[in-house]
């Protein structure tokens, strides 16, 4: 469900954080946070300038607040494998996998563990499986397997617009670097495409950024997806429709195959189910 809202006469060339301010009766401050996580839309595109200047007629539509995902410090962690060196845990959206006031700094309290270190990351708006070494020892020992693209990451993405099946491969550079995706067409409309991904490099962004380059942005990636013009449905879309679904590799210690499965948050199944893609 998305907040509607038409500038009247009176509200000609006011600005969009003035304008939400003092339609839904919010601080400046508070006015300045919801346009800063570009989830509004002016004449379905998305604007994220706090002064844009607004025209009588001009249509804002934002996400309802009980419809946007708002991750908070009280959800708890499912783990989904652990031994006394390795743990994987389905990463809830909407929070930075490692660094300051991250997921990794989370579980460290939550499970009593000073040593835990995230051994890869994901994006703040991605879930999935996420991996992290209990000790340093372990972290010395899969480290190299990453390097050595011995840890296999499967994902899934709901992106725009209906993907040609011929499509498997996607090698465009990224930052004049080589990259290699490869897709898998789980199922597809002319409006939106449910996809498995895997990839060979690990670029900043990669899948976020080959699948704009063949014009099939995630749903939801408010720095990739602004391209394309918005729909009642993806207005409603609060983050990138991006899950880490899978993660192998075999253990540098007990030499066992490992794999590793995340169920997708309901926020993306919704949007499978919007997009009859269920």
């Amino acid at each position: 469900m998305t907040t509607k809202l038409v500038v009247g006469n009176g509200e000609n060339g006011m600005f969009l954080q003035d304008f939400l301010a003092g339609r839904l009766d919010l601080s400046r401050n508070k006015a300045k946070q919801i346009i800063d996580s570009r989830t509004v839309f002016v004449n379905r595109k998305r604007i994220w300038m706090a002064r844009h200047s607004l025209r009588s007629g001009d249509r804002i539509e934002l996400p309802d607040k009980d419809t946007s995902y708002t991750p908070s410090a009280a959800v708890k962690a499912t783990i989904l494998y652990e031994d006394d060196d390795y743990m994987v845990v389905n990463k809830p959206a909407g929070i930075l996998s490692n660094g300051q006031k991250s997921f990794e700094e989370r579980l460290r309290k939550q499970l009593n563990l000073p040593s835990l270190r995230a051994v890869h990351r994901l994006d703040k708006d991605t879930s999935g499986s996420f991996l992290l070494a209990k000790n340093q020892a372990a972290l010395e020992r899969i480290i190299p397997l990453f390097q050595q693209r011995a840890v296999i990451k499967i994902y899934e993405a709901i992106v725009a617009g209906q993907v040609e099946p011929r499509i498997q491969t996607i090698n465009t550079p990224i930052d004049n670097q080589p990259a290699i995706t490869h897709l898998r067409v789980i199922l597809g409309n002319r409006y939106a495409s449910h996809l498995q991904l895997s990839i060979e490099t690990g670029r900043t962004h990669q899948i976020r950024k080959h699948l704009l380059s063949i014009d099939h942005p995630v749903l939801g990636d408010k720095n990739y997806g602004t391209r394309l013009p918005a729909s009642a449905h993806t207005i409603s879309i609060t983050r990138q429709m991006l899950h880490a679904t899978s993660l192998q590799f075999i253990h540098p210690v007990t030499s066992r195959h490992i794999h590793v499965n995340a169920q997708p948050p309901p926020d993306f199944l919704s949007c499978l189910r919007t997009f009859r893609l269920l």
